[in-house]
């Protein structure tokens, strides 16, 4: 069944009229939702942990930054827009017990909600609102008039108008402008999860890593390999993001095509489907959140330590020699 969709005229600002909006997190998605909200005409304070050097950048940007227990006392809705693995231990030592009576609780990722690493009481509400896009895209399109898709999820309506603060709120963002789909918190998570790690970077680096090592393993200069298997995929993802594969197979030659159709489905087969169900159930079953929060409190050593063999890829090497020679990308 196909989602919602709600648009500007299901939107109402007012809905946060005279409320204070507090932004805990002024990384990426911080920044674009705090400096959204503020020009959308919405009260907006900063938290930030005492002597955090983002004050000065907050104030540049013409907002009000307040140490975070000072920002919450105050705050009518609270905005968690950090790393998911800060969330829980700011959660539980700034915000609960010392939010308002009514407040709502507002993430943009269900992670700490769905898999209870944050567990709010009873009595407020708690929303999600995603927009599908990076910060900079949110506020660029915001400052031209435009809007990023966003996701709208309901966890906790206790004041029962959870959702009108929810759209209100993407509308502030200008995500009303291209529209608001409704989801959940665990169908939200699950799938973001299962996207990160089967197809956007897990499968898709696994994938040009792969084709690399083939093409070299059989006496092709890694050069080639590169071009090939990495650089050029910048002109396919740009034709799929603009019109899906149906543009892309318009826009590339039939040779191209023909080996899509008959080559691919030999390369992410029945056996890749079945891992891809594996991965997805590990997501269901809480199997990969229980393994990222031991990791996190292990203080990440297999992370930091795939993360370097990662980084010594021949890949890299290769291609950082060669985008050297691609001044445009500087």
């Amino acid at each position: 069944m196909s989602a919602t969709i709600y648009y500007e005229k299901d939107a109402n600002l007012a809905d946060l009229k005279d409320k204070t909006l507090c932004v805990l997190g002024y990384g990426s998605q911080g920044r674009a939702h705090a400096r959204n909200l503020h020009d959308s005409g919405l009260k907006v304070v900063v938290g930030l942990r005492d002597g955090s050097a983002t004050f000065k950048q907050v104030e540049e940007d013409g907002l009000q930054a307040l140490p975070i227990t000072e920002a919450v006392a105050q705050a009518d809705l609270i905005s968690f827009l950090m790393p998911d693995p800060a969330q829980p231990e700011v959660y539980y030592r700034y915000v609960d017990g010392k939010m308002k009576k009514g407040c709502t609780l507002l993430f943009a990722h269900g992670f700490n909600i769905h898999y209870g690493q944050i567990t709010p009481p009873a009595d407020v509400d708690v929303i999600m609102v995603a927009p599908k896009g990076p910060g900079k895209i949110v506020r660029d399109l915001y400052e031209e008039g435009q809007g990023v898709p966003c996701l709208v999820a309901i966890h906790q309506d206790v004041s029962g108008a959870a959702l009108k603060t929810g759209l209100a709120y993407a509308l502030g963002l200008g995500g009303a402008r291209a529209g608001v789909v409704e989801t959940t918190f665990l169908e939200e998570t699950e799938t973001d999860l299962f996207g990160e790690q089967a197809v956007l970077c897990g499968g898709l680096a696994a994938l040009i890593k792969a084709g690399f090592e083939t093409l070299v393993e059989a006496g092709y200069a890694p050069e080639m390999a590169y071009f090939e298997c990495c650089h050029e995929l910048k002109l396919i993802i740009d034709l799929i993001y603009q019109g899906g594969l149906k543009k892309m197979r318009k826009f590339v030659s039939d040779t191209a095509k023909w080996g899509d159709v008959t080559r691919g489905p030999r390369v992410v087969d029945e056996y890749t489907k079945e891992e891809m169900r594996q991965i997805l159930a590990e997501i269901q079953d809480g199997r990969f959140a229980s393994e990222w929060v031991l990791e996190n409190q292990a203080k990440r050593p297999r992370y930091n330590a795939l993360l370097r063999r990662e980084d010594e890829h021949p890949i890299e090497e290769v291609g950082e020699r060669l985008r050297g020679m691609m001044s445009w990308l500087k």
